[in-house]
């Protein structure tokens, strides 16, 4: 895409205008709130949009009307027009997506809805209201970080790549509409979000395509399409563009007109949790690629934990086997308790999720059962931060892993790492600290040779 060519409505977000919005919201009725779809990105899963939903639901939103799905196989094919075991095609993808539309719709009786995407989302987003009937059963689209223009851009390889500029999907999509040859589908409202220069898919270098040195043909603008409200939040990274503050006061102020009373999460005296247990490959199957199919078979146990040493104080949930729904709730906390949450299933390491206190209920608390990488069997125990609403960012951010900052194999410039490993060599079962701006975590260091690693899951 050529910048320079490019005509649209783009809004600059900054500090000081948070505060102003901040300042003068007034909230809409809630019979006056559209239902909101959430569409995650490429191998993600509905959980990502956990602290967004509770932003939504903080403002008034009625818990019935946000819907976050779950694309079974979350990964896009190499090659959309051969299939790929456990992958999934771009019209695969719409049709989930209007099938999940129509039982919102349904759910809720009303006409149309709200559609919100990162990233691959918003690729689907784009293919149901241009392709597949959705264009008078939305009201608002919302696409943040949506590599609109491509990821790279290239006539003469992977061209059947949904991600590539030159290929046939985003060429269709992008193809001059109307009178003034907006790059939108017409019927619906349109608004993108993308970072100044800060999102690791919009770079005019490959590296984060593992091309260092070779030109992409994306430039920072790569999100934003002529004809929407194209709205640019400087510094935030690719995740951000959806998961963010502050992408979810530009969305909440698209969508009522007005800003949000409060940019906060209102804690729930009473919090009762839920989600999916998964693991990669297809149904009843091993593979490589992340799946949103449950795991029958798996076994969660959930644990309440020592704020500042991780050690379990007492078990906040009875042992658990999955079954075909895959949910292995619910369990009912509060506000200030952490969680460890343990998953054994066979093929699978035994994975130890810690997680902060969960401010507010939530369905979506999806986990995946993990495997030790062999690079790993060496160590007497594995830890990894990992932060999967967004990257971290040398400077940009304050990360801290055992008493290390920033932790190793984080490079400085674009935030393009969403985890940090540690590798223990002393003693297991210590105590080990993960940090990222004010969000603190401890977990223990369980024993790799007994197959067992931890994540340190942070919300924010």
């Amino acid at each position: 895409m050529n910048p320079a060519l490019v005509t649209r409505r783009e809004v600059v977000i900054g500090a000081a205008a948070t505060t102003v919005l901040a300042a003068c919201a007034t909230g809409p009725a809630p019979a006056d709130l559209p239902p909101i779809v959430f569409v995650h990105g490429n191998g993600d899963t509905a959980g990502l949009w956990i602290t967004t939903v509770w932003r939504f639901e903080s403002n008034g939103w009625p818990r019935s009307r946000l819907h976050a799905i779950d694309l079974p196989y979350p990964l896009a094919r190499d090659d959309d027009t051969k299939p790929q075991e456990a992958r999934s095609s771009t019209d695969e993808h719409m049709r989930f997506l209007a099938a999940e539309v129509d039982k919102v719709r349904a759910a809720t009786g009303a006409s149309k809805v709200v559609l919100f995407g990162n990233s691959r989302g918003g690729n689907a987003i784009r293919h149901y209201i241009a392709n597949g009937g959705g264009a008078d059963k939305v009201s608002h689209a919302i696409l943040g970080g949506t590599p609109n223009h491509g990821v790279r851009v290239s006539a003469t390889s992977g061209t059947g790549n949904e991600f590539n500029g030159a290929g046939p999907f985003l060429m269709g999509l992008n193809a001059p509409k109307g009178a003034n040859g907006d790059e939108i589908s017409p019927g619906p409202k349109w608004m993108t979000i993308r970072s100044d220069n800060n999102d690791k898919y919009a770079q005019p270098d490959g590296v984060w395509l593992g091309a260092r040195g070779t030109p992409t043909g994306v430039t920072f603008e790569g999100p934003a399409l002529k004809g929407a409200e194209n709205v640019v939040i400087a510094g935030i990274d690719h995740r951000e563009t959806s998961f963010g503050v502050k992408a979810f006061e530009q969305a909440y102020r698209f969508i009522t007109g007005k800003a949000p009373a409060t940019l906060g999460i209102t804690p729930e005296t009473k919090v009762t949790l839920d989600g999916k247990i998964s693991g990669y490959g297809v149904a009843n199957q091993q593979g490589s690629a992340p799946s949103n199919l449950p795991l029958v078979g798996a076994t969660i146990e959930v644990y309440a934990t020592n704020p500042a040493t991780g050690e379990r104080v007492r078990a906040a949930q009875p042992r658990k086997t999955i079954g075909a729904d895959g949910a292995w709730g619910p369990l009912q906390t509060d506000a200030n308790t952490p969680l460890e949450f343990v998953i054994a299933a066979p093929g699978y390491a035994t994975t130890h999720i810690y997680r902060s206190p969960f401010a507010r209920s939530s369905t979506i608390v999806n986990l995946r059962a993990e495997r030790l990488a062999d690079a790993d069997k060496d160590a007497k125990s594995v830890v990894t931060l990992t932060r999967p609403r967004g990257y971290f960012g040398v400077p940009r951010d304050r990360i801290n892993l055992d008493g290390k900052s920033p932790p190793a194999g984080i490079p400085p410039g674009v935030a393009g790492v969403s985890s940090a490993k540690l590798k223990v060599s002393d003693d297991t079962m210590r105590p080990v600290a993960g940090e990222f701006n004010g969000e603190r975590i401890v977990g223990r260091a369980w024993p790799v040779a007994d197959n067992q690693l931890v994540l340190l899951e942070l919300h924010y």
